[in-house]
């Protein structure tokens, strides 16, 4: 490991020289995050390299208004809600599901297939199963739909706010305020995409994209790559994860995706609208579909307690840089998603970046 931190050193000074500056790379998915956090990574690397977390997240990126709206079919006495686990503690306008258990009855599922097996069991109940996640969740829920009306099942209802995660890499290299020179692209959601995928980000706005897994030596491997290219002005998408990631990606789980869902313009905490990004069940699935069955209010709006999501997930600001942060937000009184899921950035400063700082 230590040679290719050295070399990883070496393509950062490099890219630090033919930028004249820092470099800013961007790892869009929480689980690297976490990743570089707990085997310390983030403390190999030099100061001329800055991590920016992305919204690679899908609790994190569920918005205030989509929370509320599970909540309001959570109290209703006709209503089961399934959902994993993760989204129990999100915050709304309202509260959480998990305050409002005592309102609505919340099943907690481990697989998009539990859902099924809900409607089964409990056929005088409307089975809500909350959606979230990009294309690696994606299509578990496009085969339950499927298999719902294959198996002749009317009381399963889909509450979709699944996302696509290049058109959020698009909106963010074209805000103002964008500091990102290069992306470290998700390994599970380029395992479904491929890594072809990121094409137009490197044509379009000159940005490498190097596609790893979670594993140290990878993360090293992809900032070597990054580095490499931005001081030889070569952007391009890469791979350093080819035992999971092909070019095309997995075309059966994109077609099923393309058979069953419509890409609409979507809701994203912290990055506002944007087009095309969110996954909503296509018309000849309407009678699966929540929002159109159950007449579900969904009212996205931004935060408006003082929570700073928002601006984490675009790379703008680190954590502690909240005024919230490890004071009225923390893992068991969390303000905002970040501090929630176990992927989220300010869930990883709190329980690495805090314990480093007590070691010192």
């Amino acid at each position: 490991m230590l040679e290719r931190i050295n070399r990883a050193y070496k393509q950062i000074a490099r890219a630090n020289n033919a930028l004249g500056r820092r470099i800013n790379v961007m790892e869009v998915c929480g689980t690297h995050t976490v990743s570089i956090f707990r085997t310390g990574l983030r403390d190999a690397f030099p100061e001329g390299l800055k991590l920016l977390s992305g919204p690679g997240c899908p609790v994190c990126i569920t918005d205030h208004g989509y929370i509320d709206a599970v909540i309001s079919m959570a109290e209703r006495d006709d209503c089961i809600i399934a959902t994993y686990g993760d989204m129990i503690r999100v915050p709304g306008r309202e509260g959480s599901l998990e305050k409002r258990t005592g309102k609505g009855n919340i099943k907690i599922i481990l697989s998009a297939e539990d859902t099924l097996r809900l409607a089964r069991e409990n056929p005088d109940k409307k089975i809500i199963f909350v959606a979230v996640g990009f294309e690696t969740t994606a299509p578990a829920t496009a085969v339950i739909v499927n298999e719902a009306r294959q198996q002749n099942i009317k009381n399963l209802y889909v509450f979709s706010n699944h996302k696509s995660v290049i058109p959020a890499m698009k909106a963010l290299l074209t805000d103002k305020n964008s500091q990102i020179d290069a992306f470290m692209c998700p390994g599970h959601v380029s395992v479904i995409i491929g890594s072809d995928a990121y094409k137009p980000l490197v044509d379009i706005y000159r940005k490498p994209c190097v596609v790893a897994g979670f594993e140290p030596m990878q993360i090293i491997e992809a900032i070597s790559e990054i580095c490499k290219q931005l001081a030889d002005n070569t952007p391009a998408v890469a791979s350093v994860y080819p035992a999971a990631v092909n070019s095309q990606g997995n075309k059966t789980a994109q077609k099923i995706i393309e058979d069953t869902f419509n890409e609409v313009d979507g809701y994203w905490r912290g990055l506002g609208q944007i087009k095309q990004s969110t996954l909503k069940l296509k018309e000849q699935f309407s009678d699966y579909d929540a929002e159109k069955q159950l007449d579900v209010q969904f009212i996205p709006e931004e935060d408006l307690t003082g929570c700073r999501c928002g601006e984490v997930l675009c790379g703008l600001i680190d954590p502690p840089q909240c005024a919230m942060f490890a004071n009225n937000c923390t893992p068991d009184t969390p303000v905002g998603p970040c501090m929630v899921s176990s992927e989220g950035a300010c869930a990883a400063w709190f329980k690495y970046g805090r314990r480093k700082r007590r070691n010192q």
